[in-house]
């Protein structure tokens, strides 16, 4: 078991420095806002907690993909809904059974234990994601840098090609001495240096 709070906690420090003037503004992800980089969270943060409970039926935490992310369809609330959904998706993957069988998120069924690490991905690679588009620092614990470096470097190998389709962008040469987090990143199809653009 893989404790997501750090990573979550990070995630929800970086959503209360996010100025209005931002939500326009473009993230290290291609054509992603802010916004819609927001939106994404609240989608997943959903779909990741039914996916522990194992009770996701149709709709984002089921067998039914969700919809591209839209900043158009980010929720007003989302400065108060989004820290509750992570805090709920924390607590989800918390409880021993959220880690046994089979999960579904997003329209994919895998092995709970590998969904958890999944879950673990998204949320710290989102989160550096925003914190680059908002000027803000990013902060990762060293468990969870650990085991996203591990994930993204196995998804970068050759052979998972067709299974690192429309999850992680092409491979970003990272030197072998750079630091753990940024080596993952690279693996993840992300460029560590990564800065907004003048606006």
């Amino acid at each position: 078991m893989l404790d997501l709070n750090p990573a979550a906690q990070e995630v929800i420090r970086l959503v209360g420095g996010v100025a209005d003037d931002q939500l326009t503004a473009p993230t290290p992800s291609t054509d992603t806002s802010v916004a819609a980089l927001l939106d994404h969270l609240m989608g997943l943060a959903l779909a990741f907690t039914w996916a522990a409970r194992k009770s996701g039926g149709e709709g984002p935490g089921g067998s039914v993909p969700p919809p591209p992310p839209s900043g158009a369809n980010l929720a007003p609330e989302w400065r108060t809904v989004l820290p509750a959904r992570l805090t709920g998706l924390v607590d989800a993957w918390r409880q021993p059974d959220a880690w046994t069988g089979m999960a579904t998120a997003g329209g994919v069924t895998m092995p709970a234990e590998v969904m958890g690490v999944v879950a673990l991905d998204e949320l710290v690679l989102h989160g550096w994601d925003l914190a680059k588009a908002t000027s803000q620092p990013f902060h990762c614990d060293p468990a969870s840098t650990e085991a996203v470096l591990a994930f993204t470097a196995e998804s970068a190998r050759p052979e998972q090609a067709a299974n690192r389709e429309g999850l992680f962008g092409p491979v970003v040469p990272v030197p072998a001495d750079a630091p753990a987090l940024d080596r993952a990143l690279g693996f993840a199809g992300r460029d560590p240096g990564w800065t907004p653009p003048a606006r």
